[in-house]
């Protein structure tokens, strides 16, 4: 920078001009025959130019412009070209000088194409002062450059798209001549009237999203959802993509196109969430302030205005059309999804939204696509002028509107104006030029037939990053400033008058290229392999909102468009669907049994049931079979079955009577059913072991029991009468002099008889009152008294 020579405004002196621009005459007067004679033939010019191209080195030094404001001019503007030079050469460049060239009006659509990627020549150079010069360009060095100029002094003429070009100049050491080294084209609309008939131009705004939500939810009675990861989050927050479109596009004219997968992932975010980290863990969400604002902006947003509800989460209808009607019940899914969608966007959003539309990808169609998304419910069908081709040789662009038969409307939008922003817009220069040739082409449509009323349809990228939605906003606000454009909505351009030689012919063949990113057949299968599942699982619910509206929801996202292109993540996100039913479906299960034994012809086996969900189930049938029914019966058949019903994170014991034949060993199988038969998890077999008791083995037992009866009244009442000698002794003995020994015997009896008594192996009080060595003498029948006075009242039953 140090290098840059005179500022904006300044230039060298008009001797040293003139010296330099006869040098390059006489140095190249035949290569330059092409930039000054304008009239010259169209195959002729294009020869020169490529000489001029060639001779002159123009991709020395990259020119890019970085803005052209305003980006369409009027009368009394000026108009500011703001740009970057850099010096990709191995030499030095001397002298050099940026200017502005203006060439011919285009002529059409194709020619504007053409001047974009082929490089036309340069045009005529605008006179005076109006350039900026550079002493010195050093290899690799990137200088800015801004140059201002008022429109008028850019001879424009009649109203149409005009080239404009910025041109450097320069000398290097080894050509020591004034040359061009470097150039940038893009296109200038000059409509400085207002048109006789404008152009009704419907932009279709998309807000959609790749899923974010999984299937899982907290185990908890709040169903907390999950999400795989934090990525929504960060395009809610300021300046991300879904925050750019939103803000940007509150300020324009648009139809809105949204995902209610999208309104109702953020949705879930206002409120407690959880967000995964890895294949177990998960953590709290944090963002909820983020999706609140973002809400109720959208909410604000979209008032009034025309929105379009797609499918929820935006089924692929190529891959269903192509994949997925092969599979019995895949057609179901996108009428779910259709369903749904209004529901979810009337409930979030508080607006009634359009769901008469199906959008394909890329607008690309063929007679089994419309087939399909006509199927649930749409009748008009968002297609693309690259698809549905134009063959009847008209010289205009048609309106969008096409009947193509069975009461199905294709709206065509445009394919040059709907792929205009696809590049990387965040280089500064793919953006100023994309803009410029945005505005080229809609002026271009208005100028074909000047007097006609047409209506065209703009379908972007379904994700446009930020930064293509930040050029998409600058290309739509100039456009809709203009005096050749007028805004309209979807409905309007779908009730627009078609033209009669517009094609309507559906198209046979489907582009490979797409076709490639299709979802595979085996992505349908498994989709209706996890219904199935969850058909099963239903049946045995009481709540069975809570688990079939999220995997509902799951499997259509499952089906997404926006898994093209990213297959890695669509199987994680569907084989994660198919584990979590089997999670659930495995949660109600039956306890493993050890051998159970039967002694005895008949014995009731108990089989437990465990429900760790946190609902209830019922309608299970519980049935035990004997694998040897005539040997061991369960009842008095094979088999017996018992309805279940067991409550959240609780089990339950079923009882069977099992009826034993002949002594052995036997395998019964224990086995879930839902009420139509279907088995319901894993079974569980276990062995029951008979052992017949015989008659002898009864009597045995029996007389073992008498004794111990007899026994045990023995004891009762020998004690009974000892307890009363006692008594009677106390009574009628009160001398002094053997108060002792009464005590003494008193002591003896009452803990010998305690100790005895608490460990139950007490003896008759008169086995123990004389002789305590020889427990066989006979006992005396009374024993000595206790002196103690005993209380008042007193008295221990026994």
């Amino acid at each position: 920078m140090a290098e840059a020579a005179d500022f904006q405004g300044t230039s060298a002196s008009p001797a040293r001009r003139w010296l330099r621009r006869t040098g390059v005459l006489l140095a190249g007067a035949p290569l330059l025959a092409g930039l000054l004679q304008l009239s010259a033939s169209p195959s002729a010019d294009a020869a020169e130019r490529t000489a001029v191209a060639e001779a002159t080195g123009s991709k020395t030094v990259d020119v890019s412009l970085n803005s052209l404001s305003p980006s369409v001019p009027t009368d009394g503007d000026t108009l500011t070209v703001s740009g970057r030079i850099t010096n990709k050469g191995k030499q030095s460049v001397t002298d050099a000088q940026v200017g502005l060239r203006v060439g011919p009006t285009m002529n059409g659509r194709s020619s504007i194409d053409t001047a974009a990627k082929n490089n036309p020549d340069a045009g005529a150079e605008v006179g005076g002062s109006y350039v900026q010069d550079f002493a010195q360009l050093t290899p690799n060095v990137p200088q800015s450059f801004s140059i201002s100029v008022p429109v008028d002094e850019l001879d424009l003429g009649a109203d149409g798209v005009y080239q404009l070009g910025v041109t450097l100049t320069g000398e290097t050491e080894a050509q020591p001549y004034e040359r061009i080294l470097g150039i940038e084209r893009t296109f200038l609309p000059w409509q400085p009237e207002t048109a006789e008939t404008k152009t009704r131009t419907t932009y279709l705004w998309p807000l959609i999203s790749t899923p974010h939500v999984t299937v899982e939810t907290g185990s908890n009675e709040q169903q907390t959802p999950v999400f795989k990861d934090d990525d929504l989050a960060a395009e809610l927050a300021p300046g991300g993509r879904l925050q750019q479109l939103l803000t940007l596009g509150k300020e324009l004219d648009v139809t809105w196109v949204i995902d209610p997968d999208l309104l109702a992932s953020v949705d879930a975010m206002t409120r407690s969430y959880e967000v995964q980290e890895d294949a177990v863990a998960t953590r709290p969400g944090t963002q909820q302030a983020v999706a609140k604002q973002w809400l109720a902006e959208l909410e604000k947003a979209v008032q009034g205005k025309e929105v379009v509800a797609l499918p929820f989460a935006d089924p692929d209808l190529a891959s269903l059309a192509h994949k997925g009607t092969k599979v019995a019940g895949s057609l179901g899914h996108l009428k779910d999804a259709t369903e749904v969608s209004a529901i979810t966007v009337e409930s979030i959003l508080h607006v009634t939204p359009s769901t008469e539309y199906a959008w394909p990808t890329n607008g690309a169609i063929d007679a089994s696509i419309v087939k399909v998304a006509t199927s649930a419910g749409a009748d008009t069908v968002i297609s693309r002028s690259d698809s549905l081709e134009e063959t009847g040789g008209l010289s205009y662009t048609p309106s969008a509107a096409r009947p193509i038969g069975g009461g199905t409307t294709a709206v065509v939008a445009d394919a040059r104006l709907s792929t205009a922003f696809q590049g990387d817009m965040a280089v500064a220069g793919n953006s100023t030029l994309a803009v410029q040739e945005f505005l080229a082409q809609t002026l271009m449509i208005t100028l074909q037939q000047p007097g006609k009323q047409r209506s065209i349809v703009v379908a972007p990228q379904r994700m446009p990053s930020a930064s293509q939605a930040q050029t998409m906003a600058q290309a739509l606000t100039a456009l809709q400033s203009g005096n050749w454009s007028q805004s309209a909505d979807l409905s309007a351009a779908t009730e627009a008058k078609p033209d009669p030689g517009a094609t309507t012919r559906v198209p046979s063949a489907y582009p490979s290229s797409l076709r490639k990113q299709e979802l595979p057949l085996a992505t349908f299968e498994r989709i209706e392999e996890t219904q199935r599942k969850l058909n099963k699982f239903r049946e045995i619910l009481t709540d069975e909102s809570r688990v079939v509206t999220p995997f509902g929801l799951a499997l259509n996202r499952a089906m997404s468009t926006s898994w093209r292109g990213h297959e890695a993540e669509e199987v994680l996100y569907r084989y994660g669907v198919d584990a979590y039913i089997n999670e659930l479906t495995s949660q109600v299960s039956l306890i493993e049994k050890s051998e159970a034994k039967l002694s005895g012809r008949s014995a009731t086996i108990p089989i437990t049931v465990q429900n760790n969900l946190v609902q209830g189930v019922d309608h299970l049938v519980l049935r035990l079979k004997s694998e040897q029914p005539s040997r061991l019966s369960i009842g008095d058949r094979a088999y017996s079955e018992q309805r279940v019903e067991v409550s959240g994170g609780h089990s339950q014991s079923v009882k069977f009577t099992a009826n034993g034949r002949a002594n052995g060993r036997y395998a019964v199988t224990a086995q879930l059913y839902t009420e139509d038969g279907q088995p319901y998890g894993d079974s569980i077999t276990f062995d029951v072991s008979v052992t017949e008791i015989t008659p002898t083995v009864m009597l045995v037992i029996a007389g073992g029991v008498l004794l111990l009866v007899l026994a045990g009244f023995r004891m009762y009442t020998q004690r009974k009468r000892t307890v009363a000698r006692q008594a009677d002794r106390r009574l009628d003995d009160g001398a002094e002099d053997d108060a002792e020994d009464g005590r003494e015997e008193a002591f003896h009896s009452e803990s010998g008889a305690a100790s005895e008594e608490e460990s139950g192996l007490a003896l008759p009080v008169e086995s123990r009152a004389d002789d305590p060595e020889q427990p066989s003498d006979p006992s005396p029948d009374t024993a000595p008294e206790s002196t103690d006075p005993s209380g008042t009242g007193e008295r221990v039953d026994r």
